[in-house]
């Protein structure tokens, strides 16, 4: 059996005696409480403060837990709470379009998927939620790279990697395609990742306004596509999604 890091788990145990005990905590109540050699704990409290997950007030001296804490708090309670909100629309989304629907969030210089509802026959398929899609060609991408900032930086310092010859990877080229898709409030690949396979996406706005994921389908060309363009009912449906998501969220009438 793998043995834990003794480092990480006094690390794990200092955050949970920050959270849970008095507000700030001197250096010789956190090493007595947690059995720690002063200098040992004077260490893990040092690269937990670099990293932001620790602030040392500069009046006492004590220790308390960081902003960098809240921050990937607040991204995982969006991240559920986004899930939460989506899993009947999605699941609606999918009826009456007949293909799969993706839920994906930024992540790591791609899109996280983190919902996936299977299209509705009996076909093989495998579930994805944990997959990771590249910003820079998929429906799901562009999208988040047309409204997110982040995501849109990095888009651009990412390897823009040919899929097929139908991906765009010229940085001039992407973004009039991140222009467009603001226009029209919609992504579309067609045969820009996967040879046969187009994707419709949309962006969802929290209470903020801002944009916190996308949703979207994905399906053979020949279905998603009739005379070479995009079924606009697919798209209207894929956008209404989209905006029942984020009136859900707080976001309001878009």
């Amino acid at each position: 059996m793998a043995r834990n890091i003794q480092s990480l788990e006094r690390a794990a145990a200092m955050l949970r005696l920050l959270a849970g005990g008095e507000r700030r905590l001197g250096l010789s109540d956190i090493a007595s409480s947690l059995g720690l050699a002063k200098g040992t704990a004077h260490g893990i409290l040092r690269t937990l403060q670099q990293e932001g997950f620790v602030e040392q007030d500069d009046a006492s001296g004590r220790y308390q837990l960081g902003a960098e804490l809240l921050r990937l708090g607040t991204t995982y309670l969006d991240v559920h709470e986004l899930r939460a909100r989506a899993l009947v629309w999605a699941d609606d989304l999918a009826r009456s379009s007949g293909e799969s629907v993706y839920l994906g969030v930024l992540h790591q210089q791609g899109v996280l998927i983190v919902h996936h509802v299977f299209r509705p026959d009996d076909s093989r398929q495998v579930l994805e939620i944990g997959a990771m899609q590249p910003l820079h060609s998929t429906a799901l991408g562009k999208v988040l790279s047309a409204y997110d900032p982040v995501a849109h930086s990095e888009a651009l310092e990412a390897d823009r990697k040919a899929f097929t010859d139908r991906t765009v990877c010229d940085p001039g080229d992407f973004e009039h395609l991140l222009d467009i898709t603001r226009a029209r409030g919609y992504a579309a690949d067609v045969e820009e990742t996967w040879e046969g396979v187009a994707s419709i996406a949309a962006p969802i706005h929290d209470r903020r306004r801002m944009p916190v994921g996308a949703v979207g389908i994905t399906g053979a060309v020949e279905r998603l596509c009739r005379d070479g363009e995009l079924r606009p009912e697919l798209i209207a449906a894929v956008r209404d999604c989209a905006r029942a998501v984020s009136r859900d969220l707080g976001a309001g009438r878009f």
